[in-house]
């Protein structure tokens, strides 16, 4: 049995995170999905616009989501130890990063393939969140004011 694990923020959930799971989900048997922590996308200087309980609910309801799971930490062979899975579902934009060769190689020892999906450039959460300032100017988006 292959299975498969990811991780995102998915915030603003939109097609791009749709085909990463469509995706992830027809090349493993069973998928699980780490969902970041609000702390955690402190860490990497953003703010997710969705709390972290909406996000994990929003990708629990998916179709192609076997499990939904707290990702509390970058590391992923934390992530490896807990879940066993066989294989990793990575956007091709850390592809050839540094960090990822390491990675490639220290799953690789363990029998884990990493896959690495094309990224959808027509919607992102980031252009989603540069066309809400636009549109309504960067204080209300900053200050979550209703639409």
């Amino acid at each position: 049995m292959v299975v498969g694990y990811t991780t995102g923020v998915f915030d603003l959930f939109h097609v791009g995170h749709v085909n990463v799971l469509r995706n992830a989900k027809s090349m493993c048997d069973r998928l699980i999905v780490g969902v970041t922590v609000d702390d955690l996308v402190q860490y990497k200087n953003k703010r997710a616009v969705i709390p972290f309980e909406e996000r994990i609910e929003i990708v629990r309801a998916c179709r192609y989501v076997d499990l939904a799971v707290p990702q509390e930490t970058m590391n992923k062979m934390d992530a490896w130890q807990r879940y066993k899975f066989n294989a990793m579902f990575v956007g091709d934009d850390w592809y050839q990063n540094e960090r990822w060769k390491e990675l490639d190689q220290q799953f690789g020892e363990l029998g884990v393939r990493i896959l690495y999906f094309p990224y959808t450039k027509s919607t992102s959460s980031t252009l989603i969140n540069q066309t809400l300032e636009r549109l309504r100017g960067p204080q209300l988006v900053a200050a979550g004011a209703p639409a």
